[in-house]
């Protein structure tokens, strides 16, 4: 891959931002729903892709469209690399610029946090397995290993799935890899645009904290525009041009925070492999981005200790951690793949339907009674993660909290470091379709219930009877 079709790539992405924040402006559709320009462009690019556009001008015989649509295949693949990258960047920001609060506050934000998502992940087992033992292996004659594609799916997203095709192969369930493909794509979709609907119906029930009603915005609120007399800086000039532009600063100091997770990420896989010789994996199955998390709490903690001139701006930070979010959602939703959709409709679309439908109900009935403060705002995020990618739930909370007032993002943060080494591709969801396969569904169905059942317990009766002072942002800042 050349750097002239990287350059090209990421120029395309800042047209294509362009067109669809010209549509925001436009539409009040797009207005009413709180629609980032970065969801509409990645619609829009996936509409101009290979697998809208594309199918449809083979269709009608011409296949020039057929691999990367107007966009052509090389772009396509830069596009698809971007996420993996790009979210590495959004974590890394997550703490900087702001001082890390000390364990014993931190443990108060992740707690309810770490609860509504356990919840979430086990019940996707607990809800698949259920169906697959109790309807789909008698009905449509499927293996009992399908009740587990909800999480590996859902929460794991198209890298977990395509990433377990081998694994499922070699059990007997090579099917499954179609299955698992076709329902991160639904998965991804369909929480982008249940997750804004999710978020208008709090709007209209007084759920959001920050996001008025439309009666109540203003035309330039819902244009997402600021009137020329409320417009105030992006971020503070911490450091004299003369002696370096301070966004490359910053830039670099998010690189070395990343730099510093990889190669945390890299010993831990490296003493797991010397200990165990690769009986277990748990490392092997964690992403760079919690490690690039911590690698800037590492970055942050030097940083409190040793800078007395307020070097790192906390606004410049929030700029380079929209710019890449931004890139990220269109980037993400322009190479989706929805082909598995339909080859597979009998099992697929029950799976969908009960995973859809749990995710929901977790987000309407557990999450206000789990999480003390805030709880839209943070379980949205947690909703989003749950039905495809990370990526997903980061959308829906900045839309939900679009100037990250709330302490949803740090509560995410925290919790995908004790979170990701388990589920959404970490060790319970790398083991679970061997696990079937070897000992069959009712074990591994048990375990799961008995998990859920824990989270539930400590969320409901621990956490969510703790006042909003226990576990106020103030006390984090």
């Amino acid at each position: 891959m050349s750097a002239n079709v990287v350059g090209m790539a990421l120029l395309l992405l800042g047209l294509v931002l362009v067109v669809a924040k010209l549509i925001r402006l436009r539409s009040r559709w797009c207005q009413r729903l709180f629609l980032p320009s970065s969801i509409i462009g990645g619609f829009l690019a996936l509409l101009l892709g290979p697998e809208l556009l594309g199918r449809a001008a083979s269709g009608l015989g011409y296949d020039g469209w057929a691999e990367g649509g107007i966009f052509g295949a090389d772009i396509l693949s830069v596009w698809s690399t971007l996420p993996g990258l790009l979210i590495s960047i959004v974590f890394a920001t997550l703490f900087l610029g702001e001082r890390i609060p000390n364990p014993k506050d931190a443990a108060k934000l992740v707690g309810p946090q770490l609860s509504f998502g356990v919840a979430i992940g086990a019940g996707q087992y607990v809800i698949g397995l259920l169906l697959a033992i109790l309807l789909l292996a008698p009905l449509f004659d499927i293996d009992p290993m399908a009740g587990a594609l909800i999480e590996i799916s859902f929460e794991g997203g198209h890298g977990t799935a395509a990433g377990m095709r081998d694994t499922m192969a070699d059990n007997g369930f090579p099917e499954g890899a179609d299955l698992a493909l076709g329902l991160a794509t639904v998965g991804v979709v369909s929480g982008v645009l249940i997750g804004v609907a999710m978020i208008n119906w709090a709007v209209r029930r007084g759920h959001t904290q920050f996001l008025k009603g439309d009666a109540q915005a203003s035309v330039e609120e819902q244009r997402g525009l600021y009137l020329k007399d409320d417009q105030h800086p992006a971020a503070t000039m911490t450091v004299r041009p003369s002696s370096v532009e301070p966004l490359a600063i910053h830039f670099g100091i998010v690189a070395v925070a990343v730099l510093i997770g990889y190669l945390m990420l890299t010993a831990l896989r490296g003493i797991e492999e010397l200990l165990w010789l690769d009986s277990v994996e748990l490392f092997a199955h964690v992403p760079l981005f919690p490690m690039a998390m911590l690698g800037g709490v590492v970055v942050q903690l030097y940083i409190d200790r040793a800078d007395h001139t307020g070097l790192v701006d906390r606004l410049m930070m929030l700029r380079i951690q929209g710019f890449a979010l931004d890139l990220l959602i269109i980037s993400a939703l322009a190479t989706l793949s929805i082909q598995a959709i339909a080859d597979h409709l009998g099992p697929f679309l029950l799976l969908a339907g009960a995973g859809i439908a749990w995710n929901v109900a977790a987000l309407v009935f557990l999450a206000r009674r789990i999480i003390p403060t805030y709880w839209f705002e943070r379980g949205i995020g947690d909703f989003g993660q749950s039905m495809g990618v990370t990526a997903t739930g980061l959308i829906l909370m900045r839309v939900a909290d679009p100037e990250g007032k709330s302490p949803a993002f740090e509560a995410f943060g925290y919790k995908q470091l004790l979170f990701e080494p388990f589920f959404g591709g970490g060790l319970i969801t790398a083991a679970a379709i061997p696990l079937i396969a070897q000992f069959g569904p009712e074990p591994f169905l048990l375990g799961m219930a008995a998990l859920m059942t824990f989270a539930l317990a400590t969320g409901l009766l621990y956490f969510g009877r703790q006042g909003p002072a226990a576990t106020s942002d103030t006390q984090l800042r």
